[in-house]
């Protein structure tokens, strides 16, 4: 949650211009990264709770894209918010490790 703020507080620096883009693409994939590991958190199962994970581990990365699109483009320093995406990528993907069901693959 501390990260989608984080993300959100990006999305006031750019320009007026990206307000029905980078701006809305950022902030919906942010919520998207709690949203769906507590909704898998409430399922019945450990491989649905598994699949959210990997949905939000997907926005997570989705959002690490358009931060650097976001410094490509010269709109603001992101360095922060990269790292950030960085330990809690790592975050998720422990614990998918940790509720995938047994036998199943791992993802690369």
């Amino acid at each position: 949650m501390i990260f989608v703020k984080s993300v959100y507080l990006v999305t006031k620096k750019l320009p007026d211009s990206e307000k029905f883009g980078l701006v809305q693409q950022l902030n919906r994939a942010a919520v998207s990264i709690p949203s769906n590991i507590s909704e898998g958190y409430g399922r019945i199962s450990r491989s649905e709770f598994a699949r959210f994970l990997l949905i939000a581990l997907g926005s997570l990365r989705e959002v690490q894209t358009q931060l650097e699109l976001c410094e490509m483009l010269e709109y603001c320093s992101c360095d922060a918010e990269l790292d950030e995406a960085d330990r809690l990528a790592q975050l998720i993907y422990k614990l998918y490790l940790s509720v995938k069901p047994k036998g199943k693959g791992e993802t690369s």
